[in-house]
């Protein structure tokens, strides 16, 4: 990669892999895929390619970020610029110097063995199960579409016979580090960073999916997606698979904590959106939601994910901004409090790297749209999250065999409940009084149901979650904002008590709070329109974190498989 496309936030990764793979022998090319802080594809002239089947996803505890282990699959040579490229149209890009860019685990001669064959599991199920996305087509196709830069994939996403959008290799998509000639059609610049360094100088894009009916987009091998917003609308049978969304939070000191000043989710799917199918993905963590369904969208189902917030290491995004804001201190009010009152450094990355909210269902307040909303979320891990899993007003929603673990939210959060308790009251009531002046906790809510909602969570498994079931936020006085809400044969552990059962078992922590339970049916059908075959929750913890399990970049499939929908 030539020093002149490495932004100076990139430089302490890009030599920090850069000696590792001296070390090594020369080892051509790394890819990353894991927790908190990714770094970008290193490579050499002519190597392997990056992580695949059999190597280590990184996380805390590996060096830079760096996955180890196994043989990947993907192409030799150096990621390409952001602003590098001509626009594509269909068919194999340009070769970067000393070979074909790696494709973050794409296809290579010297490949690990593939994956097994996928078989149902992995088929679209729940609401989405009519998606099919652009179908299984050639990449000779003319519309099949390989992007390896910013202006390739506007040009794809502006195509008129699009169908299938290949991602080639990781992208960064934020405002500042897209060329000019990128700055249109599908990109274009979103909210403006207000503290994090890396987002100040990249800028925040947002990527616009609009009216498409049959669309694929994918990448063989896990690539990933930086600084951008993916939002979709007025779309239809869209299938999202194997991605990786990093980088896009910052501290919060507009609205104290609240997280409210901006509107950066990872992916939102709008207006009127329906069969959508998002598979095999990788979240980390998000300033607003991870994933949100709003404007009436319908027949949303997203499956076998994992939503791993940020890992607190090192190099991490969370640990990034917080040094940042130990320099100058005076410049953030609420962090400098939080400095002055008895938080840590290590205490206020702990606390804030879980990530807040997941899946808000339904945006505005008894909006006669959220009737339509209909979501499956099926076969995810979720890790340190807070809050929303999901949050619905109105319309449908089915979850099952979820696995949340928030252990070490629940850790941070007992800890800033101690910290907070040593404070002076004067102190501890701008955290904890009736009206408190800024907002720093660790919520730890599961499923939650309002405004007459139906939601079902079966199959799963919470740890560390307080309030595992609820059924209204406003007032539980007010009928209007309560929602329907059950949940069947499922685990929850918190400070060493483990209950397996359903909301309607005598002393269940799985009953609904805060609201009068409402009896659960669904809303516009009397049972569930598709069947399910469940996995018993026992056997989440070791599945969904596994080497076949919840994520981007564990399966390396071929081409035919991504783009197959039914198994």
């Amino acid at each position: 990669m030539p020093l002149s496309n490495v932004s100076s936030s990139m430089l302490p990764r890009v030599f920090s892999v850069a000696s590792w793979l001296l070390m090594m022998g020369g080892i051509a090319s790394v890819g990353c895929q894991g927790g908190g802080s990714s770094s970008p594809l290193v490579g050499a002239s002519g190597g392997a390619g990056g992580t695949g089947s059999g190597g280590k996803a990184a996380g805390s505890g590996d060096v830079d970020g760096v996955a180890a282990g196994g043989g990947g699959s993907g192409g030799a040579g150096a990621k390409p610029a952001a602003s590098g490229g001509a626009p594509g149209a269909g068919g194999a890009p340009p070769a970067a110097s000393g070979g074909a860019p790696a494709a973050a685990g794409g296809a290579s001669a010297a490949a690990s063995p593939p994956s097994p064959a996928p078989t149902n599991e992995y088929s679209v199920a729940g609401f989405a199960r009519a998606a099919t996305g652009g179908g299984v087509i050639s990449e000779s196709d003319p519309g099949y579409f390989k992007v390896t830069t910013a202006d390739e994939l506007v040009a794809a996403l502006g195509h008129k016979t699009v169908k299938v959008i290949e991602i080639m290799n990781d992208l960064d998509l934020g405002w500042n580090e897209i060329p000019p000639s990128a700055q249109t059609g599908a990109l274009r610049e979103d909210e403006a960073p207000m503290l994090h360094p890396v987002l100040l100088a990249s800028g925040v894009s947002i990527i616009d999916v609009a009216a498409h009916d049959g669309l694929t987009i994918f990448s063989l091998g896990g690539a990933t997606i930086r600084h951008a917003h993916l939002n979709i609308k007025r779309s239809s049978n869209l299938v999202i698979r194997n991605l990786r969304f990093d980088e896009l939070w910052e501290w919060d000191e507009a609205s104290k904590g609240n997280y409210d000043k901006l509107g950066w989710d990872f992916i939102t799917i709008d207006m009127a959106s329906r069969t959508v199918w998002i598979d095999h993905c990788t979240f980390t963590k998000a300033y607003d939601g991870v994933v949100d369904v709003k404007g009436g969208s319908s027949d949303v189902t997203i499956s076998w994910s994992a939503f791993l917030a940020d890992d607190g290491g090192p190099a991490s995004f969370v640990r990034q901004q917080i040094a940042a804001l130990e320099a100058n201190p005076a410049g953030a009010p609420m962090y400098g409090f939080l400095r002055a009152n008895g938080f840590g450094v290590d205490d206020i990355v702990d606390i804030a790297r879980s990530q807040k909210k997941g899946h808000l269902i339904g945006a505005l307040e008894l909006d006669p749209t959220n009737a339509d909303l209909t979501v499956t979320l099926h076969h995810d891990w979720y890790k340190n999250m807070q809050d929303r899993v999901p949050r619905l007003r109105a319309g449908n929603a089915h979850a099952y065999n979820l696995l949340v673990d928030d252990a070490e939210a629940r850790t941070a959060r007992l800890r800033r409940d101690a910290i907070v308790a040593a404070m002076a009251p004067a102190a501890a009531a701008k955290l904890d009084g009736a009206s408190p002046t800024y907002h720093f906790t660790v919520t730890l809510n599961g499923a939650i149901s309002t405004e007459g909602g139906a939601v079902l969570l079966e199959k799963s498994k919470l740890s560390g979650v307080a309030s595992r079931i609820r059924n209204n936020q406003v007032d539980a006085t007010m009928p209007d904002y309560t929602g329907k809400i059950e949940a069947l044969d499922v685990i929850t552990i918190l400070d060493g008590v483990t209950f397996r059962g359903g909301s309607d078992d005598p002393g269940s922590p799985l009953s609904p709070v805060p609201a009068p339970v409402l009896p659960f049916a669904w809303n516009g059908f009397s049972q569930l329109p598709y069947a399910t075959s469940p996995d018993d929750p026992d056997t989440l913890s070791d599945r969904l974190p596994g080497p076949t399990g919840a994520g981007a970049g564990k399966l390396t499939w071929d081409r035919t498989h991504w783009l197959t929908t039914s198994y």
